[in-house]
């Protein structure tokens, strides 16, 4: 296949067209999906978000120099490979989470890091336990409308945060939460900046703010998609008004570069909630490959 220009409407489907890969093994960069949404207390339709952000990633690989405005083909400077979907769980949770977490723990046998394509945002419980066997207790930094700690035995997408902190799994004295929009009873620990501290700071001190909370601790990036405004992101289980817009996620993103991101997820695009346009999927999409070339930056560290 020519690495020139590339029609975003014909050939194979793969995320930003990187090769499709049986496993991790000689890649530093690996991308996986997770189509599962039980967990979910609103919409369920997330478990169609690893092919709509896939589908979507394609009009982004249709140029060889990369996804603006990094200025690089992350190819250029990695072995990046698309190992497919998580599957064999079907309707069960109890089988969803160890087959995620022996999957990420694979990947990372290999030496390569992970991005994950949700799926509902309960996949990030697993995803969080496998990389904190390999890289010790992590740093959160969660975007999101929703704080997902609510204290329950159960885990769901609205949970699975406050037993990562009961089990060590996250440090919440390292940890930040950006863009709730809903009732947070209890921040367990976590520096919680909510919508409305978002849309008054600007990108580059919001970015400052991060750093300062992590500090060079290992962390984990989880973005749910409805961070951003249901005007830009409109196909998710529990959109939320008021919140960002798609370029104030992204300089925020970038203005993280350096810091040690070790792993990351985009999770929560429902794609059959969408109209033509796929507006989610592709702020989805593009989100996806900013998390990617900063997890790139940190292995470059």
């Amino acid at each position: 296949m020519s690495q020139g220009m590339m029609e975003p409407y014909g050939g194979h489907i793969s995320y930003l067209r990187f090769p499709v890969c049986e496993s991790a093994e000689g890649l530093d960069l690996a991308i996986m999906g997770v189509p599962f949404d039980l967990n979910t207390t609103g919409r369920a339709g997330a478990r169609f978000g690893p092919r709509g952000i896939r589908e979507m990633s394609l009009t982004m690989a249709e140029f060889p120099w990369g996804v603006w405005p990094w200025g690089y083909h992350l190819r250029d400077k990695f072995k990046v490979g698309d190992i497919g979907d998580v599957m064999g769980f079907t309707a069960y949770t109890e089988r969803m989470m160890p087959a995620v977490e022996a999957a990420a723990d694979k990947v990372m046998a290999t030496g390569a890091s992970l991005l994950t394509l949700g799926g509902d945002h309960s996949i990030t419980y697993p995803l969080l336990k496998a990389h904190a066997r390999k890289h010790g207790p992590l740093a959160l930094i969660h975007f999101d409308a929703h704080s997902d700690t609510w204290i329950d035995d159960d885990i769901n997408h609205g949970t699975m945060f406050h037993h990562a902190i009961k089990d060590g799994t996250i440090v919440p004295e390292n940890s930040i939460q950006l863009g709730m929009r809903t009732p947070n009873p209890d921040e367990q620990g976590m520096l919680v900046l909510d919508g409305l501290e978002c849309l008054k700071t600007p990108p580059l001190e919001m970015a400052k703010r991060i750093r300062e909370r992590v500090g060079n601790r290992p962390a984990y990036l989880t973005f749910d998609i409805d961070f951003l405004d249901p005007a830009y992101a409109p196909a998710t289980g529990t959109p939320v008004v008021g919140g960002p817009n798609s370029a104030y996620a992204r300089d925020v993103l970038r203005a993280l570069v350096g810091m040690n991101i070790v792993g990351g997820d985009q999770v929560e695009v429902a794609p059959h909630y969408e109209g033509a346009a796929q507006i989610t999927a592709l702020a989805g999409a593009t989100i996806a490959a900013d998390i990617l070339y900063l997890i790139g930056a940190s292995r470059s560290r």
